[in-house]
């Protein structure tokens, strides 16, 4: 009788997991906690009599974020796929729910919560788009290069980015620039993104003249037409509107080269308020120069180049969409906030990913890094 071979088992095949991402995700928040120290410690001891009060924040809820984003990358991402109508209609009752009964905070209703648990809905709204909109554009095929289903990823977004924008104006423009850098990858046809593209750049230099029309005809608010003329000349408004212009480009200019040092910032001593916010990239630069300044936007390019890579290698379209949503929400956030901090564009109040504080927001952020890590973590290795 003949000997029976061993049958050999099939080996499982290899799966990509990129931590490159994982390790870029982890020193931005670490150097994010730094310098959050480093910018409010003056105003948290003399605020709340503990120099690491916002630091402890914000480093409790980025520890419950990676362990979230952790959990997230290792499911399956198709099954975002099946609640994504479902998180679409949340994000609407979620935003009525913060405009009827939301936390007002500086006159505008951003937050929702019970109790000292609150969070920013917005925030909410641009995960569940990026998802929603990946499987429209999935299901549609080859119809997204018609006018109708352009068309329709429009009305889609647009009305919910509205509503976000009436109390967020920021948040309104990054959910329509999700729209766009999604629709700019899905469609075939891109002049039409790019002229645009153009059309926006030429809309700033307008933007003066056109506030006054706009705001004549009641379209914009006197604050957000006092936003646009402290943003053309905010030396005529040192004590008002132009004075955290002001004081975030004195802070840029007195860094340098190679910066004052860590922790060495004369302008966050109560000179640019709410450093830790909004305004933290100029601490930035005036702490460790344009040195610093350089690497951090190299860390965020590096990113960026990671997501591309995912996307680019990602098992199905749906994969590549989510990626590049997400990816199209942290390139506009860091564009957006460096163009505020050099007062290249008017102030709209952008936080910094990953860096500024805010808890709401880096919660969604790591939930966002685990949808992406779980598409990378799909990807299957050749032998």
């Amino acid at each position: 009788m003949s000997e029976k071979r061993p049958v050999k088992k099939k080996n499982k095949p290899r799966r990509f997991y990129d931590y490159s991402l994982l390790f870029t995700v982890i020193f931005l928040s670490v150097f994010g906690l730094v310098m959050i120290y480093s910018s409010s410690s003056y105003a948290a001891q003399i605020k709340f009599g503990s120099a690491a009060y916002f630091m402890t924040r914000q480093a409790k809820i980025a520890l419950a974020g990676f362990a979230l984003m952790v959990v997230i990358s290792r499911l399956d991402y198709h099954w975002y796929g099946k609640v994504a109508a479902f998180a679409y209609v949340l994000s609407y009752v979620l935003m009525i729910a913060v405009s009827l009964f939301g936390r007002r905070v500086n006159g505008k209703r951003r937050w929702l919560g019970v109790g000292s648990l609150s969070f920013q809905p917005t925030e909410f709204v641009k995960i569940a788009l990026i998802v929603m909109l990946a499987m429209l554009i999935v299901q549609m095929g080859k119809k997204i290069n018609t006018r109708n289903g352009v068309l329709l990823i429009i009305v889609m977004t647009i009305p919910i980015a509205g509503i976000v924008a009436a109390n967020n104006l920021s948040s309104g423009i990054i959910i329509v620039g999700i729209a766009f850098v999604m629709l700019f990858v899905a469609c075939k046809k891109k002049w039409p993104f790019f002229a645009c593209g153009f059309a926006g750049v030429g809309l700033l230099a307008v933007a003066g003249p056109l506030a006054t029309v706009l705001e004549k005809m009641n379209i914009l608010h006197d604050y957000q037409l006092g936003r646009i003329l402290v943003w053309m000349e905010p030396e005529a408004y040192p004590s008002t509107g132009g004075y955290q212009v002001l004081q975030g480009l004195y802070a840029i200019g007195s860094g340098g080269l190679v910066g004052r040092g860590l922790g060495e910032s004369i302008q966050k001593m109560g000179f640019v308020p709410e450093a830790q916010n909004d305004m933290i990239f100029s601490i930035i630069c005036e702490e460790l120069g344009l040195f610093g300044a350089v690497s951090v936007i190299l860390i965020f390019l590096f990113m960026i180049y990671r997501f591309m890579l995912i996307a680019d290698n990602a098992p199905d379209l749906f994969g590549a969409l989510l990626v590049v949503g997400v990816m199209g929400h942290i390139a506009i956030q860091v564009i957006l906030n460096i163009a505020v901090v050099t007062n290249t564009i008017p102030n709209t109040g952008i936080t910094l990913p990953f860096i500024s504080y805010g808890g709401t927001s880096v919660l969604f952020l790591m939930i966002e890094m685990g949808m992406v890590l779980s598409v990378s973590n799909q990807i299957k290795l050749e032998k």
